[in-house]
């Protein structure tokens, strides 16, 4: 709730859109790692942080079954990268009427998104055209534990005509570098952010903790807390200078 808090007062005062993304389930580590507190408890917190902030919420869902529960708490349905062919869960997400946001598998090629927008669209005509589909670039697999970033995939994702989105944070992860645990290098997180701003892209996604070594997933990679207010300046200014 205090990451929460923070976030929204920050965003505030800069004059950013914040959609606020925690996840229920982890379903899809390498290791038998702590997966969180269960969808029910999960939605119950997520609520809880809409009603006191005011933030629009994403989260991610596994399974067709879970869309439609999940949809009733969160505004945006994000689909894990390496679910992003699951012709069922996406078309299930769409079906709730939310946006959804599917992160690029790590396997796919850029216009190899088409497929997974075309998908959404069966159930949800011109939902890339009005929005209501997100496409997040996140890296790709470059041999074993390792992860690169195509810029031009920013590029190729955007001629779909939807949003499309940069994760920062999960793009500097080392996938099971660390005996089945993700590593990552958050120190190259500004660096690339700069960079897909200088392409051009329509959000952010950004993974912080105030604490990020003592975080239960993905704490290679979290921008600390404190960090955060400095790197968001940065992004306005070369956001403004790409859209001039």
């Amino acid at each position: 709730m205090q990451t929460a808090e923070t976030l929204r007062r920050l965003c505030y005062d800069l004059g950013i859109t914040l959609y606020f993304k925690s996840s229920f389930d982890k379903a899809n580590r390498t290791s038998a790692s702590a997966r969180g507190v269960g969808m029910d408890e999960g939605l119950r917190i997520l609520e809880e942080v809409k009603t006191s902030f005011d933030l629009p919420i994403v989260t991610d869902v596994h399974e067709s079954w879970q869309c439609a529960p999940v949809a009733e708490v969160v505004d945006v349905l994000q689909i894990p990268a390496f679910l992003s062919r699951q012709t069922d869960l996406l078309q299930a997400a769409a079906a709730t009427g939310r946006i959804v946001n599917v992160k690029k598998g790590q396997f796919m090629a850029p216009w190899d998104m088409k497929g997974a927008i075309e998908k959404i669209e069966q159930v949800q005509p011109n939902a890339a055209r009005e929005g209501k589909v997100w496409l997040t670039e996140r890296g790709s697999s470059f041999g074993y534990g390792r992860l690169v970033v195509d810029m031009t995939s920013l590029v190729e994702m955007r001629r779909f005509g939807c949003p499309v989105v940069f994760d920062a944070t999960h793009s500097v992860q080392q996938p099971s570098s660390q005996a089945g645990i993700t590593g990552g290098n958050r120190a190259m997180v500004p660096y690339l952010m700069r960079a897909a701003l200088a392409v051009g892209i329509d959000g952010l996604f950004i993974e912080t903790h105030p604490d990020p070594d003592k975080a239960i997933s993905d704490a290679a990679n979290q921008v600390r807390l404190d960090d955060m207010k400095a790197l968001l300046q940065q992004a306005l200014e070369i956001d403004a200078l790409t859209n001039r």
